[in-house]
């Protein structure tokens, strides 16, 4: 019952961070560029640590 409490208060604070961000994202000028690239070092990370089992 506990671990059932806790999931749902972690489920309600996620969901909260994302509707925060959700808002200010609304208004502000993003450089998607680097966003995307961002993104795509870190996705290029995983797939190396996968490929190679380093890291």
């Amino acid at each position: 019952m506990i671990r059932l409490v806790a999931f749902v208060a972690f489920a309600a604070l996620i969901a909260w961070v994302v509707v925060q961000i959700v808002r200010s994202l609304r208004g502000a000028r993003i450089d998607w560029t680097g966003v995307t690239f961002m993104i795509g070092f870190v996705v290029l990370a995983f797939w190396l640590r996968h490929v190679t089992g380093m890291g």
